[in-house]
């Protein structure tokens, strides 16, 4: 796909809205913000992580350096379709993407069958490194859901996401499969992202207090982890999201 950035430097914020706060912003956005040409995508992923989720254990302890290598496709792929491999890092709440494109098929042999990247660069040294660094590493986990991406009219720097029918899975971990899998929202909800270069602008910050939408800690991979260890029925020995401490301390 064109138009696709290699590099991402910025702040993300997460939102979790129901239906009435989600119709209400939309209509608020109207003049500051549209819907990119991409409209309603489905977002497929795959998350990679050692045999014991070592990665995303250390990410919901909320320390200050942490990341993910994830596969993703925008919509089902096919074996020509390009997929990204992506490496995923936030230093002080600040998100560094860095991402290289190539064939699904070729995606899958490089990082599920230990062949080398068909185009070396930077990036790709990257990965080789991670992939050696984290002993054992392999797909673990397929987050996937549905997103509409509207972008600034005047604020370019500005993107807002939102995204639905998050589920996950842990068997059958092929993109190809589609969105299926567990719910991790509530029907309804929807998880908003708010992308931007520097400091949110007052005109959002006023929208956002108006309609009563708050920040809040939201990981999909964690959320998915946290449902696949504690299933339901089990009450898991962890607060998600308001632990005293800010942090997120899981026990078997």
């Amino acid at each position: 796909m064109s138009g696709f950035k290699d590099t991402f430097q910025r702040y993300e914020t997460k939102y979790l809205l129901e239906d009435f706060q989600y119709r209400a912003l939309r209509e608020r956005l109207e003049g500051m913000a549209q819907v990119d040409d991409y409209g309603k995508t489905s977002i497929l992923n795959i998350y990679y992580d050692t045999p014991d989720f070592s990665l995303i254990k250390r990410s919901l302890e909320k320390p200050v350096y942490k990341e993910k290598l994830r596969l993703r496709t925008y919509g089902i792929p096919e074996d020509d379709t390009r997929a990204f491999i992506e490496i995923k890092k936030k230093y002080k709440g600040i998100v560094y993407k860095r991402r290289i494109g190539m064939k699904y098929r070729d995606a899958i042999s490089y990082l599920n069958e230990g062949e080398a990247a068909k185009e070396q660069s930077q990036i790709s040294n990257e990965i080789d490194y991670f992939k050696n660094y984290y002993k054992g590493l392999g797909p673990a986990m397929a987050i996937s859901y549905d997103r509409i991406a509207m972008a600034g009219i005047e604020d370019k720097e500005l993107r807002i996401t939102f995204d639905e029918n998050i589920r996950w899975r842990v068997d059958h971990l092929d993109l190809k499969r589609g969105n299926v899998g567990n719910d991790i929202l509530k029907p309804g909800q929807r998880l908003m992202e708010l992308k931007i270069a520097g400091a949110m602008s007052v005109e959002m910050a006023h929208i956002l207090d108006e309609i009563g939408i708050r920040q809040t800690s939201f990981s999909k991979y964690g959320r998915g982890y946290v449902d696949y260890m504690y299933p339901e029925g089990v009450k898991p020995a962890v607060n998600y999201e308001n632990n005293s401490n800010g942090k997120i301390i899981l026990t078997a």
